[in-house]
């Protein structure tokens, strides 16, 4: 007989360097995806000041691997890039400028997209709580050197 053991995991932002977004969905990969091609972005709504966490996928599967170890059967965790993990849409333009030196064109749309948060961070605070070996390695800027690099990759050997 076989056990099942059943918690859920709630993420939100999770992306990496093989991460492919699209406009509405997957915003960081995209806006990396946009910035290396030189293509235009439009930022919908709040004026770019919208805040989201990020977490690289890595970083999920290593909070997996800490539950797989001392599952709590029935738990709900939260998981995301919590605070140090979170910046508005101007301020990951602004980093994707710095980092890779990506200038990107974008411009403001006057309307933010249906059920858009003016700010989302994770509370890891429980998942931390039980799992107190487990923490986030990959910061936001590693993240996106990462994902720029990749997008860099990916357009080399497509115009080759």
């Amino acid at each position: 007989m076989r056990t099942v053991i059943r918690a859920r995991v709630l993420t939100y932002r999770l992306t990496g360097a093989s991460h492919s977004g699209v406009e509405l969905h997957g915003f960081l990969s995209y806006l990396v995806h946009v910035a290396v091609t030189g293509k235009p972005y439009t930022i919908f709504g709040y004026k770019g000041k919208q805040v989201r966490d990020q977490i690289e996928c890595s970083d999920v599967v290593k909070a997996f691997e800490a539950f797989s170890k001392n599952p709590r059967p029935g738990e709900v965790y939260n998981i995301g890039g919590r605070r140090d993990n979170a910046a508005s849409v101007l301020e990951c333009i602004t980093m994707i400028e710095e980092i890779g030196g990506h200038k990107v064109d974008f411009s403001l749309g006057d309307n933010n997209r249906k059920s858009d948060h003016i700010c989302y961070i994770s509370n890891l605070a429980k998942l931390r709580r039980d799992y107190p070996d487990w923490d986030i390695r990959v910061s936001l800027k590693d993240i996106l050197s990462q994902m720029i690099h990749a997008e860099e990759q990916k357009q080399a050997v497509a115009t080759s």
